[in-house]
């Protein structure tokens, strides 16, 4: 089990006491997604170089809170360290999975290849559901689905694959 406030705390020593301070003050009053963008905004405004684990990380928790897409787009624009890390953010096309819904890739384990994938509905007007029906961790990008995970999971399907990056 994941302890977010460890998460949440790790996360705010990457910025200057007093923005890491706000983004504690956020957590600890349940403001998480106020919480996220002024950790992102933080991360900018400072130039502050993230490693790609932390990166997906940080993508991971917006995903839990609802703010994926406005953090994500923030978030990309954070410099990175030059490492490689264990996972990273990655873009594809969407796959239609065998039960209709579409795989969209989202973070890959740069050692064994896994892939973990949201599982969206297209929506009658072409968009994607907000909430994704599951979370899956495919063998590689072609597949097959190892495991799947409900859709208030992100958490635990990304500690699945990050267990798999070696």
């Amino acid at each position: 089990m994941i302890d977010e406030a460890l998460v949440w705390d790790r996360l705010a020593a990457l910025l200057p006491d007093a923005d890491g301070d706000e983004v504690r003050v956020c957590q600890e009053v349940g403001e998480q997604e106020a919480g996220l963008g002024f950790l992102v905004d933080s991360l900018l405004r400072h130039r502050v170089r993230i490693g790609a684990d932390t990166r997906a990380e940080i993508c991971v928790l917006a995903e839990v809170w609802g703010v994926r897409e406005g953090v994500a787009r923030r978030l990309a624009d954070c410099p990175g360290d030059g490492l490689v890390g264990g996972v990273e953010l990655v873009e594809g096309a969407p796959v239609v999975a065998p039960d209709g819904f579409l795989l969209i890739p989202w973070i890959r384990a740069t050692g064994s290849g896994r892939l973990l994938v949201r599982a969206h509905v297209e929506e009658p007007w072409g968009d994607l559901s907000l909430i994704p029906e599951y979370y899956g961790v495919l063998a590689s990008e072609r597949g097959p689905v190892l495991r799947t995970f409900e859709s208030f999971s992100a958490r635990e399907a990304f500690e699945e694959l990050r267990g798999s990056h070696a």
